[in-house]
C-alpha cells in the first residue's frame, strides 16, 4: 500500500463504512473492507444465556475500562482455539494505539487477581462503536466484557455496535446481518449523534449491567 494510513484516515475510513485488515500477522500492509452484508449487534437484541447472566451475577472478573489497551489488543492477535491465525499485523497495532491515545479507541477488559485473562476492543465516533476483536483465557471473559460493553453503550447513548462480519458465535449472541445500504444509512445516523462512552460507572453492579445490556435476570433464576 503506497500512501501512508494515519490515525485521522483511518477515522475518515471508519466514517465511510470501511475498515482495515491485514493478511496476517506477518504481513507488511493492511488493505480496506467493505463487506457487502454487515455484521451488527443490535443494542436492544443481545441474548446472554441463563448460564452466562448467573455467571455476571457472580462477578467472577474484575472489569476494567482502558487500563491496558495494548495487552487486550496482544490477546486479540495471539493464537488460540479456532483461530491460529490473526489478522493484526503490527501496523494495525500501532494505529489503534495510537486511536487509544487520541481517545478514539477503547478497551473493556476482564482481570482476575491481578491477571487479564480476556476483553475486547474497538473504535468510537460519536454513537457509533465499531467492535475489533474479543479474546479469552478464561471461560466466558470475552462474553461477560461483551455484555458490560452493551450496557455500557447504551448508558452512553449509543445506536450502532459494529462488529463487522457475522460469525457462529456472534450470531449466537445477538449478531445479525444487514446489506451494506442500511448499515451506511444506519451508521449516517449514529455519525450525527453524540455519545458518551464513560456515561457508565457501575462495572461493580452486576443487575444494572444486565438491566442496561436489555437482559435483566428472572426472579425465578438461580
Amino acid at each position: 500500500m503506497t500512501t501512508p494510513i494515519t490515525p485521522a484516515l483511518l477515522l475518515r475510513a471508519y466514517a465511510s463504512g470501511v475498515f482495515p485488515m491485514a493478511d496476517s500477522a506477518e504481513a507488511p500492509d493492511i488493505y480496506w473492507v467493505e463487506p457487502a452484508y454487515r455484521g451488527i449487534i443490535p443494542l436492544d437484541g443481545l441474548h446472554v444465556s441463563r448460564r452466562l447472566r448467573r455467571t455476571i451475577r457472580r462477578r467472577p472478573f474484575e472489569i476494567r475500562i482502558n487500563t491496558a489497551f495494548d495487552a487486550v489488543v496482544a490477546g486479540c492477535a495471539a493464537p488460540g482455539p479456532g483461530r491460529e491465525n490473526t489478522w493484526i499485523n503490527a501496523t494495525i497495532r500501532r494505529l489503534y494505539n495510537r486511536l487509544h491515545e487520541m481517545g478514539h479507541a477503547h478497551s473493556v477488559e476482564c482481570w482476575r487477581e491481578g491477571r487479564l485473562v480476556g476483553g475486547l476492543y474497538g473504535v468510537h465516533l460519536n454513537a457509533a462503536f465499531f467492535g475489533e476483536s474479543m479474546f479469552s483465557r478464561e471461560r466466558d471473559a470475552s462474553k461477560v466484557a461483551l455484555v458490560h460493553l452493551v450496557a455500557r453503550l447504551n448508558a452512553g447513548g449509543f445506536q450502532l455496535l459494529d462488529t463487522q462480519f457475522l460469525t457462529d458465535h456472534l450470531a449466537s449472541l445477538g449478531g445479525v446481518e444487514i446489506p451494506r445500504e442500511e448499515y451506511l444509512a444506519r451508521l449516517d445516523r449514529a455519525l450525527r449523534t453524540r455519545a458518551d462512552f464513560h456515561a457508565f460507572r457501575e462495572d461493580d453492579d452486576p443487575l444494572e449491567v444486565l438491566r442496561l445490556a436489555g437482559c435483566p435476570p428472572s426472579p425465578s433464576s438461580g
